[in-house]
C-alpha cells in the first residue's frame, strides 16, 4: 500500500496501564478496595521508557501518545511532585532523542483521589477552576516537549463507565450524574484543546467511535440506537462542528468559542455495534468474538471514518487507536492488516487521514481484566512480535 506524506504511524498507551497505578489515583484505591486487579508497575515502562522508544523507532512508530498522570504530579492538591515533573520531562526527552514525537494525554480514565473526593467533573468548579489550572500548569511544564495534545481518552465512555455502572471509580450508576459528567467532560476536553492550542502544538480528539446498525425496525430498537448516536456521536463532535454541545438528559449548551477547537478529530476504533430487540448485540451477528466481549470485525472501521468525513469534512482525521486484545497474534495481524487496507481504501476515496496509531506497542494492564488480554505488538518482554512488521512495512512503504 501506499500512503500521503508525511503519514504518521504511532501507537497509544496509558500511565497507569503501562507504569501502574499511582498510589494518589482513584484507580489505585479501586484495586485496593478489590474492584480491580493490581496494576503494579504496569509493564515497566517507568524505568524501560528509553529502550521502549528505540524499539518503536526501529519498527516506523514514530509518534507515541502516552498520558501525564495528575495523580503523580499533584498527588496533594497545590502539592506538586518535583520528582514526577522531572521523571516526566525525561520521557519525553527520550521519546524525541529516539526520534518518535510524543503526543500527551492529560486524563486516561483516572484521576487524583483529592480531584475525585471533591465531586470530580461532576462538579462545576472542579472544570472551570481546578481542571483549568491543571491544563494551564501542563502546558507551561512539558509543551515545550510536546509534539502534539490528546486532552482526554474516549469522553463519550468515561461518563458512562464511571456514572452509568461501567465498573470504573466511584462506581456509581445514575442517570442524572451520567447527563452531568458526559456533560462536563466534553466541555473539559474542548476546553483544554483550546487552551493547548496555544502551544502551537496540533490538537486531536480521541473520540471512541462505533457505528451502530439495526439488526430489525422494532421501536425499542431504533430508540436505543437513536440514543446511542447521541451519546457517542451527536455531543463531542456537534460541539466541534456547531458549537453547540448536546448531552441526553442536559439542556443544549451554546458555546461557539469551542466550535472547531481540534486540529483533528481523534478516533478509536474496536467495533460496530448491533441492536436487536432493543438490546446490543455483536455486528455482524456472525463476527467472531474478542475475549472483552465485542464482535471482530475491521471494516467497521471504513463506516466510522465515512461516516466522521460527511459530519466534519473540513477536519482531518485520525485514527488514533486501534488494536484488538487477543493472545492470538495471527488474529491481530489479519485484523491490523485489514484494518490498513480499509483505512488505505478510505484515503483513496477522498477521506483525509493522517495518521494510524495502533494500540499498543508493548503489552499492558488492561482494567478490569489486569494482565489477561494482550494489545500489544511486542511483548511484555519486549519480544517483537510478528504483527509489528506488518505496522513496520506499512510505515517504509512509498509515499503517494
Amino acid at each position: 500500500m501506499r500512503w500521503p506524506e508525511n503519514f504518521m504511524w504511532g501507537t497509544g498507551a496509558s500511565s497507569t496501564q503501562c507504569e501502574g497505578a499511582s498510589p494518589a489515583s482513584d484507580w489505585y484505591d479501586w484495586e485496593q478496595a478489590g474492584h480491580a486487579p493490581p496494576s503494579n508497575n504496569g509493564n515497566g515502562f517507568a524505568t524501560h521508557y528509553a529502550h521502549d522508544f528505540a524499539l518503536m523507532a526501529q519498527l516506523g512508530l514514530t509518534h507515541h501518545r502516552l498520558s501525564i498522570e495528575w495523580a503523580r504530579l499533584e498527588p496533594e492538591q497545590g502539592v506538586y511532585d518535583p520528582e514526577a515533573i522531572a521523571h516526566y520531562r525525561a520521557v519525553l526527552t527520550a521519546a524525541r532523542d529516539a526520534g518518535v514525537s510524543p503526543w500527551l494525554c492529560l486524563h486516561h480514565f483516572t484521576l487524583p483521589r483529592w480531584f475525585s473526593a471533591s465531586g470530580g467533573f461532576l462538579v462545576e468548579r472542579n472544570r472551570t477552576h481546578v481542571w483549568a489550572k491543571h491544563v494551564d500548569f501542563i502546558a507551561e511544564t512539558f509543551g515545550d516537549l510536546a509534539a502534539g495534545w490528546q486532552p482526554i481518552n474516549e469522553t463519550n465512555y468515561y461518563a458512562f463507565i464511571s456514572y452509568r455502572g461501567g465498573g470504573w471509580p466511584p462506581g456509581h450508576n445514575d442517570d442524572a450524574e451520567w447527563a452531568i459528567a458526559g456533560e462536563a467532560i466534553q466541555l473539559a476536553n474542548a476546553e483544554a484543546a483550546k487552551r493547548l492550542r496555544q502551544t502551537g502544538a496540533p490538537v486531536a480528539s480521541i473520540f471512541g467511535l462505533s457505528t451502530v446498525v439495526p439488526h430489525d425496525d422494532k421501536p425499542e430498537t431504533l430508540a436505543l440506537a437513536a440514543k446511542f448516536d447521541d451519546v457517542h456521536w451527536n455531543a463531542g463532535l456537534g460541539l466541534h462542528r456547531d458549537g453547540i454541545l448536546r448531552v441526553p438528559g442536559r439542556d443544549p449548551m451554546h458555546r461557539p468559542d469551542l466550535a472547531g477547537v481540534f486540529d483533528l478529530i481523534g478516533l478509536s476504533y474496536y467495533s460496530t455495534v448491533g441492536v436487536a430487540d432493543g438490546h446490543y448485540t455483536v455486528h455482524p451477528p456472525d463476527a467472531p468474538v474478542s475475549p472483552l466481549g465485542y464482535g471482530i470485525w475491521a471494516d467497521g472501521l471504513g463506516l466510522v471514518l465515512d461516516r466522521l468525513h460527511d459530519m466534519v469534512p473540513s477536519t482531518p482525521l485520525l485514527v488514533a487507536e486501534y488494536g484488538i486484545g487477543t493472545n492470538d497474534d495471527t488474529v491481530r495481524a489479519a485484523y491490523l492488516e485489514r484494518g490498513l487496507r480499509v483505512t488505505n481504501d478510505a484515503i483513496a476515496r477522498g477521506v483525509d487521514v493522517r495518521g494510524f496509531f495502533h494500540w499498543t506497542a508493548i503489552d499492558n494492564y488492561e482494567w478490569l481484566h489486569g494482565f489477561d488480554v494482550s494489545f500489544g505488538v511486542i511483548d511484555i518482554d519486549r519480544n517483537v512480535r510478528p504483527s509489528a512488521h506488518i505496522l513496520a512495512r506499512e510505515a517504509a512503504a512509498p509515499s503517494l
